[in-house]
């Protein structure tokens, strides 16, 4: 066995983090074009900062919950008997790592790592970052950036998930919504490939088709279950 698994917003909606459509969540505050486009940290680098400041601040809130506890434990027992796992997110916070899970791929990037423009160093970061911090490598000041996918940009990784897509048996999306391309394109890629497809979700997604399979429910309660029938049978 393969299995790819896809997470997105609402895997780490159920430990508490904001996300971009939480009508209440912190993405509320802030107008996405200022805040998350090349062209909004051009204009204001400061305000881009303070926006991912509060994020990495929500993520000292928060905890991994079931759903992250239990692919960890899938991708461990998995590789453990010789099959293989890969777990692509497009979450930017750290659950999964926190979790205990190994081979992530994050296409968004990650909120906790800074990028430099200048000198291309990338630095782990899970304080405030102002326009005059330093660049731990060239020590230039003005020239951070969150090394995460803004919109307009190429996600990363797109090489491996393609290939990982290219041989895997079996793909599971978690907590998508479905819209947010080329994340949900990705069943459609698999099943071209001829993995079969299970979609967890706590609703019917906009991509729901592309599934062999649904489970709907709350992802803290759906993946623990389906992890356990999984490890006792041949396939999900």
């Amino acid at each position: 066995m393969f299995l790819v698994v896809l997470t997105g917003a609402g895997i780490s909606a159920e430990s508490g983090v904001s996300t971009f459509r939480d009508p209440n969540g912190v993405w509320a505050h802030y107008d996405w074009r200022k805040v998350a486009t090349p062209e909004g940290f051009a204009a204001d680098p400061a305000l881009v900062h303070e926006f991912y400041n509060d994020r990495r601040k929500n993520l000292t809130e928060v905890e991994p919950n079931p759903a992250h506890h239990a692919l960890a434990e899938l991708e461990e027992k998995l590789t453990a008997r010789g099959d293989r796992f890969t777990l692509i997110t497009q979450n930017i916070d750290d659950l999964h790592a926190r979790a205990g899970s190994r081979n992530i791929l994050q296409m968004h990037g990650s909120l906790t790592r800074m990028r430099c423009t200048i000198c291309g160093t990338k630095a782990e970061c899970t304080g405030d970052v102002t326009v005059e911090t330093l660049c731990p490598q060239c020590q230039a000041p003005y020239s951070l950036r969150p090394d995460v996918v803004w919109f307009g940009e190429i996600p990363l990784h797109m090489e491996e998930i393609d290939d990982a897509l290219a041989r895997a048996t079996h793909f599971v999306a978690v907590g998508t919504s479905g819209t947010v391309y080329p994340a949900a394109g990705l069943a459609a890629e698999a099943r071209t490939y001829g993995a079969k497809t299970l979609l967890i979700n706590l609703e019917p997604s906009e991509n729901e088709s592309l599934f062999d399979q649904h489970i709907y429910g709350p992802a803290a309660i759906e993946v623990p279950r389906w992890a356990t029938d999984l490890l006792g049978a041949d396939a999900p």
